[in-house]
């Protein structure tokens, strides 16, 4: 099981620079993450997602790199990461880690040995056109800031191609060196006790980018050997994909179980938003039910936020009007016409009940969840801060200057604090939760022990079921005889229910309530009889051979 390890994993996702300040300079390194190891493995996480933290000009949060074989000196050195790496390996956690390797920042010294010299080994690692192409207006990630995905290099005398940001040239995968390199890279990091990668943008990274395909093998193998590689050094590690993908492309990425072993569910996540907006969980069921089964050994990854904007881009136009006037209303709250830059709390009105709701659903719909660092104390944003960066403000950590994230001047700190309001740190931190047996921060802890204790969740066949009210989501994780049924109510009004608990090669007399403690009996036809609050949820598991399982 220590090989897929992954399947039942909680991943706690961070930014280093934001997460704690161990030097007294106002950015976060590696010796303030590494002090603060001791907290998420009392959280119950299992591994630990980093962000990018390699050498970068910083105009893109990192993910825009200029070394991927060093540490920015903002964070430390690679004695720190090492440090950090092996204090983490004995508590317990796994390290995973951005992998950006769609493109470089066009500092990078392969880019300017590129730009210079047309002969130089470098030039093929982009993507270059003597003309600018036709279609050189389409295909932007960031509408409104990008007009163009191919920009013209004076020095280069040459156009080159970049899916994002000019200052981001794109990686030629087409390449047999370039691929070699993403296998140096890879290798690196797992000898530096890594035994996970995030593959950033990854659709973007295997597609051909105009180049001519004669001759060209299906860019989707090249994931086919970056597994092997990888698996070849490390037996347990994982590749997990950020993925965007439509239900009809998904069997590409993982193939017949050898390509990537999880990618994140945004087909699921952005209609979670639908049916919260709508108060009824139809979307999640049909969102669901249009997704292909994965191979036994790959996983989606379920989230409710991260670093980016909330996207909702593969919703319908009048789907995604619902879910703006419902989370962002507001224009600034808005971006790039597809999403919404606000924290989960700020989006659901910070109403404990729906916080609860959603965290619940978090961890009870099949897959590996994976939680964004601060909304475990229901941190908020600050729409004053451009873009994305409204989401990326230091953890609050204690109600001490700079919410105690760092010892520096105000002024020096990579990204204000949130200061004022109910989201201000003097009123949420780490600090006053673990104080308060009832804060968010401790349910949540409780809930994650209660979800380790749960692997048919991960493991398990998962279905859906007819619950009987279209504003309730019922849901059963069978595993080696055992039945984890997960029920939840969208909706603002009370539900009364009676659900069939039972399923084929499941039997018992009584089912557990894993989150109340306590055994109930069932009706002589199998049903359980439950009725739900407005935004509540119900966790039961029911054991094989008339014996319902207990926990301690």
């Amino acid at each position: 099981m220590a090989e897929h390890w992954y399947k039942n994993a909680l991943i706690y996702c961070l930014d280093v620079k934001t997460f704690a300040d161990g030097n007294g300079d106002g950015i976060g390194d590696f010796i303030g993450l590494r002090n603060k190891l001791q907290y998420l493995a009392g959280f119950n996480i299992d591994c630990v997602w980093l962000q990018p933290f390699f050498p970068s000009p910083m105009r893109d949060n990192g993910y825009d790199i200029t070394d991927y074989y060093n540490v920015d000196p903002r964070f430390g050195t690679l004695g720190d990461f090492v440090e950090f790496s092996r204090t983490a390996r004995d508590k317990g956690l796994r390290v995973m880690i951005d992998l950006v390797v769609n493109h470089t920042s066009v500092d990078h010294p392969w880019f300017q040995a590129a730009r210079r010299d047309p002969k130089s080994p470098y030039r093929d690692y982009y993507v270059w056109s003597d003309t600018q192409p036709e279609d050189a207006a389409e295909g932007t990630v960031f509408p409104g800031e990008q007009n163009t995905t191919w920009t013209w290099d004076r020095e280069a005398k040459a156009y080159y191609f970049h899916r994002f940001y000019p200052h981001q040239a794109e990686l030629n995968i087409a390449n047999p060196a370039v691929r070699r390199e993403i296998e140096k890279i890879t290798g690196y990091w797992l000898q530096l006790g890594v035994t996970g990668f995030r593959i950033d943008a990854l659709p973007f990274l295997i597609e051909l980018k105009n180049l001519p395909t004669e001759g060209q093998t299906d860019p989707h193998d090249y994931l086919r050997e970056l597994r092997h590689h990888a698996q070849t050094l490390c037996g347990d590690v994982c590749l997990m994909a950020e993925a965007n993908l439509p239900p009809e492309e998904v069997p590409d990425y993982f193939g017949d179980g050898d390509k990537i072993h999880m990618s994140f569910n945004f087909w699921l996540n952005q209609h979670l938003f639908l049916a919260l907006a709508r108060g009824e969980a139809t979307p999640v069921r049909e969102a669901w039910e249009q997704l292909p089964p994965l191979p036994g050994l790959c996983q989606w990854n379920n989230f409710l936020r991260s670093h980016d904007e909330a996207d909702f881009g593969r919703l319908t136009d009048a789907q995604r009007e619902e879910v703006f006037r419902a989370f962002g209303p507001e224009p600034d709250m808005q971006l790039y016409e597809r999403g919404v830059r606000r924290r989960l709390a700020p989006m659901l009105g910070n109403d404990r009940r729906k916080l609860e709701l959603a965290h619940s659903l978090l961890l009870t719909l099949p897959g590996t969840p994976v939680l964004r660092y601060g909304d475990e104390i229901g941190m908020g944003d600050d729409l004053t801060l451009p873009h994305r960066e409204a989401v990326r403000t230091p953890m609050q950590w204690s109600a001490q200057p700079n919410a105690g994230f760092s010892a520096a001047a105000r002024e020096a700190l990579v990204l204000p604090v949130i200061d004022e309001g109910e989201y201000g740190y003097e009123r949420v931190n780490v600090e006053q939760q673990r104080h308060d047996a009832e804060s968010l921060l401790n349910w949540l802890e409780r809930m994650l022990r209660r979800r380790k204790e749960c692997p048919a969740i991960g493991l398990g066949d998962c279905a859906f079921f007819d619950s009987g009210a279209k504003e309730v989501l019922a849901h059963r994780c069978v595993h080696e005889n055992i039945a984890v049924i997960a029920v939840h109510n969208f909706s603002a009004r009370r539900i009364a229910l009676r659900l069939p608990v039972l399923a084929e090669g499941i039997e018992g007399a009584c089912v557990h309530d894993i989150l109340a403690g306590r055994r109930d009996d069932l009706r002589d036809d199998g049903r359980y009889d439950i009725e739900l609050p407005p935004y509540g949820y119900r966790w039961f598991m029911v054991g094989a051979d008339g014996a319902s399982v207990t926990l301690c």
